[in-house]
């Protein structure tokens, strides 16, 4: 199975628009302002069209802030009109409750509401003055109106000390609590200084999330997840073999993470999103990918080396050892990393090599992207 990947995606990424509300400092997307470019909404009914008749799975979308987009509802429809289910990433600001209303009406929706600390100071810090509050209240009209939603944060060594208090806000909300990883990409790049959780957080994370196994991290920790916790299956990367990412102007990627012209796989609107999937040699590269250093490490069958997105950020080298590896964080920040070597050259594709494992089971990773998981 090396190089080739499913017939189509189980689940693919949506940047629907760049337009966004907020200005929070550690978006992957670097979102604000709408661009020129941006998929139509005849463009995006169409992608949604060729997705549905691959039996892609599920569509998780995002921006930007996807309620900024004044046809977006629409689009949703048309999604769940033809039999996708929707997992949609919001800051919540545009959520009242007419809107909450109309959500409700949608049976294959879920929201994941962005909150990035459990008090005010915190959390404002990151998203912006005014937002704490504002997001409380959207909350609030969600769970009145019974739309299913978790609560999406983004791990930080600020908010780190808010884990309890964060699970306690969302089972007040009747929501469950999900937990992002932090990885350096569009704005993140100049806040993951300030920002990145310690390396005794990320240690001690693993073990909280030991202890509560109804916190969901999807497939952003797997590096960190105990064997106890861990999904059979969902033990590497899925960018390209699982998923991948469309962009808001319709340029395909592995991952949401990696929107770098090195791995640009495509453009939808001059190639079919199948053809772009099957052909893309980018995306072959990707299933072939194997992390030769981490071959002989006791907990390989657990990450498989970890996130290429970190890899690829901190080391300009997907094929290196994820960097917030549990196995390195354990060995401490003097430990050389067996292969690592300086950040020399910015394709981002050194040491390749088929990856034996092959491809991992689509129904566990239909479990881990779903909202519950």
């Amino acid at each position: 199975m090396a190089g080739r990947g499913l017939r189509a995606p189980v689940n693919v990424t949506w940047e629907i628009t760049l337009k966004c509300n907020l200005h929070c400092v550690h978006c992957l997307s670097s979102a604000g302002e709408v661009r020129d470019t941006e998929l139509s909404t005849e463009e995006c009914r169409g992608l949604i069209d060729q997705w549905a008749d691959l039996k892609v799975f599920q569509v998780n979308i995002g921006g930007g802030e996807p309620f900024a987009r004044e046809d977006f509802i629409d689009l949703m429809a048309h999604a769940h009109e033809k039999g996708l289910v929707t997992c949609v990433s919001t800051n919540g600001l545009l959520v009242d409750r007419s809107l909450a209303k109309r959500l409700a009406e949608f049976p294959m929706l879920y929201l994941q509401v962005s909150l990035d600390g459990a008090t005010e100071e915190v959390n404002d810090a990151i998203r912006g003055q005014g937002t704490y509050r504002r997001i409380l209240e959207a909350m609030d009209c969600l769970s009145r109106e019974e739309v299913p939603f978790s609560i999406n944060t983004v791990l930080t060594r600020r908010n780190y000390p808010q884990l309890n208090a964060l699970r306690n806000l969302a089972k007040e909300y009747g929501a469950e609590l999900r937990v992002s990883r932090f990885r350096p990409s569009g704005r993140g790049k100049k806040s993951m200084d300030e920002l990145g959780p310690h390396k005794e957080q990320l240690e001690a994370f693993a073990e909280w999330l030991e202890r509560h196994d109804r916190v969901r991290t999807g497939d952003s920790f797997f590096c960190l997840t105990s064997e106890k916790r861990r999904i059979k299956g969902l033990d590497m990367c899925g960018a390209a073999k699982m998923t991948c990412c469309v962009s808001p102007c319709g340029k395909v990627y592995p991952c949401a993470f990696l929107q770098e012209e090195t791995f640009l796989c495509g453009e939808v609107r001059s190639q079919r999103f199948k053809e772009i999937w099957d052909r893309s040699t980018v995306l072959r590269q990707f299933r072939s990918l194997e992390v030769q250093s981490c071959s002989k490490c006791y907990r390989f069958e657990s990450c498989r080396g970890g996130c290429p997105a970190m890899a690829f950020h901190m080391y300009h080298d997907i094929s290196m050892p994820d960097p917030e590896c549990l196995v390195n964080l354990k060995l401490g920040a003097g430990h050389k990393l067996q292969g690592v070597r300086p950040r020399t050259t910015g394709s981002g594709w050194n040491n390749l090599s088929l990856n034996k494992a092959g491809l991992f089971s689509p129904v566990t990773w239909i479990l881990a992207l779903l909202p519950f998981s």
